[in-house]
């Protein structure tokens, strides 16, 4: 179960929710429990009916964090289709750009996620090891820029030029390829093998190792390269796989899910 932190705030906005006491907050705002930036501090005031300066008390947050773990998806899936644009090179990708492949990684990240951000090197080189044996990669950022504009289309494009991202860091605005894909969290990893004409089938959905932020745990990447491994060499992969761990999908509250 995901810990509870208390800080002094007026706002913050990364990923979870915050709840002001005595009463609650009307605006869901993002944070992640685990973040030890995510302290916060009231002002100071000046009450005119004394004749000294007197500091206010400060207004209690119970934090708590917005993990989700992802699930619901069954080994063997079909990739969907999708036709998503790259905000760095303006580029259109489908799934037919990775028709002459033997395995599709498909990641569903974004740019502010502690739990992205955690592992954004490692991705980097698990991907340019695994690309050069024939893996193609792709990412896609799916949250609402209403309410996450950091990760609108602009900081994606400058996202990937500051990490180097060796694949197409793709912009699902609609939200139509997550839901497709039945993507919950950031980041989640989808893997796919592709057998001669047949289509994309899905082999692992797990985890990309068991570090977290907040655990101390290094990043090696373990797990997700374990079944990258066996789907280059032909070989099945285990259907014993832990789930990602990460913050939700921003869903647009715009839009009905």
């Amino acid at each position: 179960m995901a810990g509870v932190l208390t800080a002094t705030a007026s706002s913050v906005g990364v990923c979870g929710r915050l709840l002001a006491l005595p009463r609650p907050l009307s605006a869901k705002i993002p944070i992640c429990s685990f973040l030890s930036s995510s302290k916060c501090y009231s002002s100071m005031g000046w009450n005119s009916l004394q004749r000294r300066t007197t500091v206010l008390p400060s207004r209690k947050l119970v934090i708590r964090a917005a993990r989700t773990e992802s699930k619901g998806v069954s080994l063997g899936f079909r990739a969907p289709d999708f036709e998503l644009p790259e905000p760095l090179t303006g580029k259109v990708w489908t799934l037919d750009d990775f028709e002459p492949y033997p395995a599709l990684l498909v990641m569903f990240i974004c740019n502010h996620c502690p739990f992205v951000k955690h592992l954004k090197k490692d991705i980097v080189k698990l991907s340019n090891f695994y690309m050069k044996k024939g893996l193609a990669v792709i990412a896609i950022s799916s949250n609402s820029v209403t309410t996450h504009p950091q990760d609108g289309p602009d900081f994606m494009a400058e996202d990937a030029k500051i990490f180097n991202y060796p694949f197409p860091y793709l912009y699902d605005e609609s939200q139509d390829v997550a839901r497709s894909f039945g993507a919950v969290c950031t980041p989640e990893f989808f893997l796919f093998k592709k057998d001669g004409r047949r289509p994309f089938e899905l082999v692992y959905h797990g985890q990309f190792d068991d570090s977290r932020p907040s655990n101390n745990v290094p990043v090696t990447g373990r797990d997700l390269s374990l079944a990258i491994d066996r789907v280059l060499s032909g070989q099945p992969v285990s259907s014993i796989q832990k789930p990602s761990v990460g913050c939700s999908i921003k869903w647009n509250p715009e839009l009905k899910i």
